[in-house]
C-alpha cells in the first residue's frame, strides 16, 4: 500500500544554536520524519542561523528575546494578521506536533485549531524540577504547571516518552491519555571495542585495566552530578580504584571542579568538556565499565540509550522516571536514593562481572532502537490521530 505523504507542523521552544536533550530528539525526529513527508519545524528566531538550511527539512523561526539568565529564548506569539502566521496557515499542515507548552508550542495549538486539523503534544521533560530552581513556592509552582498543561489539554492527542511519563501528566493534571513511543539514538554502536578502548586510553592517560565510570550530559545541579561525586568519594575512601569521567558542560562545571579539588580527587575524575565527535563520544561509552546516571529531573534521556547501544549499561535511582526504561539486573541497574546505597550499588554491580556483562548485552539488545523505527511509530500515530480527528469533526460539522 502506497505510504501518505503527510504535511507534518513541529513546534519547539528551543532549537539550535542552544543544545539539549530535547532538541537532539526533535532534530533527529524531523530528519527522519522528512524523508517521507514535508515537515516543517517551527522555533525561536536567534541571530546565529547558520544550520537552519542544511538539516533536510524546512526551520521556520519565530521572533523572539532571550530571558535573562537563562539559555532559552521567549518567542512573540503573532497575531492572525503577520506575515509569520499567515506563511503558517498556507502550509496546510495535516497535523501539528507540539513539544513545549511554552509560546511556540500555543502557536502550533492556534494554527491547528485554525487550519481544523489535529495537533499532539510530547511532554519531555518533567517541569516541577526546572520551575523549583528559580521558584521556592509549591503553589506557584503547582500554578505555573496547571497554566502549562491548559496548552496540552486543547491537544487532540499525546505522546509519553516512556510509561512512568504517562504518570506525570496525569499528576500534572493533564486529561490526555498519551501512547508511549521510546526515544531512539543516532549512534550505531563500536564495532571494535579493543580500537575504541585503545583510542580513549591513549587521550586521556588510561590504563587498559583501570575501572573507568561515566557520565554524560549538562553539568547542572539537577542531574545529580555532586551525588554521583559524593558516592565515589566514599568509594575512593574504602580504597576501590577508579577513573570517572564527566563528559559535558554546564552551569555548574566550576562548581563541580571547586569539589573534585576539595574532595582530593583531581587524579580520580577526568572532565572533557563538550564532546561534538560522535565516534569518540561512542568509543568513550565502550571504554566505561558503568554508566551513572542517578538524574530525578530526566524522563528519558538520550545518553542513556547511547551508552546501552555502546554495551554500557546505567546505575539509575529506583522509581525515577528516567529509570522507567531498564528492567534491574537485566538491561540496566538501580539503587535505592542515599548517596551510601548508590555507593554499595556500585560496587555490588564491579564485583560481580557475571551479571555486569550479561546486562551489557541485554542493554544493546532491549534500549538501541534507531530514530527510524522511532519516526515510522510516530507517524503510524499521527495517522491514527488524524483519522480519529476527522472522524469527530465530520461528525461535529454535520449535525
Amino acid at each position: 500500500m502506497k505510504q501518505r505523504r503527510l504535511k507534518i507542523g513541529i513546534f519547539l521552544d528551543n532549537y539550535y544554536p542552544s543544545i539539549d536533550g530535547v532538541i537532539v530528539v526533535v532534530d533527529n525526529l524531523c530528519k527522519e520524519l522528512s524523508k517521507f513527508n514535508d515537515v516543517t519545524l517551527v522555533v525561536p528566531y536567534t541571530i546565529s542561523m547558520s544550520e537552519d538550511k542544511s538539516r533536510g527539512y524546512e526551520v521556520k523561526r519565530i521572533r523572539s528575546f532571550k530571558i535573562p539568565f537563562s539559555e532559552y529564548r521567549l518567542s512573540e506569539i503573532k497575531p492572525k494578521y503577520s506575515r509569520a502566521y499567515k506563511y503558517l496557515l498556507s502550509k496546510k499542515f495535516d497535523i501539528i506536533h507540539i513539544h513545549s507548552p511554552f509560546a511556540v508550542g500555543n502557536l502550533g495549538v492556534r494554527i491547528a485549531k485554525d487550519l481544523h486539523i489535529p495537533v499532539i503534544c510530547t511532554m519531555h521533560t518533567r517541569y516541577d524540577f526546572e520551575i523549583r530552581k528559580r521558584i521556592d513556592s509549591e503553589l506557584i509552582i503547582k500554578s505555573i504547571i496547571k497554566e502549562m498543561m491548559k496548552v496540552f489539554n486543547k491537544c487532540d492527542g499525546g505522546i509519553a516518552i516512556n510509561n512512568a511519563m504517562k504518570k506525570v501528566f496525569r499528576d500534572f493534571g493533564c486529561t490526555l491519555k498519551p501512547t508511549v513511543i521510546y526515544n531512539g539514538t543516532d549512534l550505531k554502536g563500536i564495532t571494535n571495542k579493543e580500537v575504541a578502548c585503545d583510542i580513549v586510553n591513549k587521550k586521556y592517560d588510561l590504563k587498559s585495566d583501570e575501572t573507568v565510570f561515566l557520565f554524560v550530559g549538562r553539568l547542572i545541579e539537577i542531574k545529580n552530578i555532586f551525588f554521583i561525586l559524593d558516592a565515589l568519594k566514599l568509594l575512593k575512601e574504602e580504597g576501590y580504584k577508579f577513573k570517572m569521567m564527566y563528559v559535558g558542560y554546564g552551569p555548574d562545571e566550576r562548581e563541580l571542579k571547586h569539589r573534585i579539588k576539595e574532595y582530593d580527587m583531581n587524579n580520580d575524575v577526568i572532565l572533557t568538556g563538550k564532546i561534538t565527535d560522535r565516534n569518540l563520544l561512542s568509543s568513550i561509552y565502550a571504554r566505561a565499565d558503568l554508566f551513572l546516571f542517578p538524574s530525578l529531573f530526566d524522563a528519558s534521556s538520550l545518553v542513556q540509550i547511547e551508552a546501552a547501544v555502546n554495551k554500557t549499561p546505567g546505575l539509575f535511582i529506583k522509581g525515577s522516571v528516567t529509570s522507567d526504561t531498564v528492567i534491574n539486573n537485566k538491561s540496566g541497574f538501580t539503587s535505592d536514593n542515599s548517596v551510601i546505597a548508590y555507593k554499595d550499588r556500585i560496587k555490588e554491580i564491579m564485583g560481580n562481572k557475571k551479571l555486569l556483562n550479561e546486562v551489557s548485552e541485554n542493554a544493546k539488545k532491549m534500549l538501541g532502537k534507531s530514530w527510524e523505527s522511532i519516526s515510522i511509530e510516530t507517524y503510524n500515530y499521527y495517522l491514527k490521530v488524524i483519522k480519529k480527528y476527522n472522524s469527530w469533526f465530520y461528525k461535529t460539522n454535520n449535525h
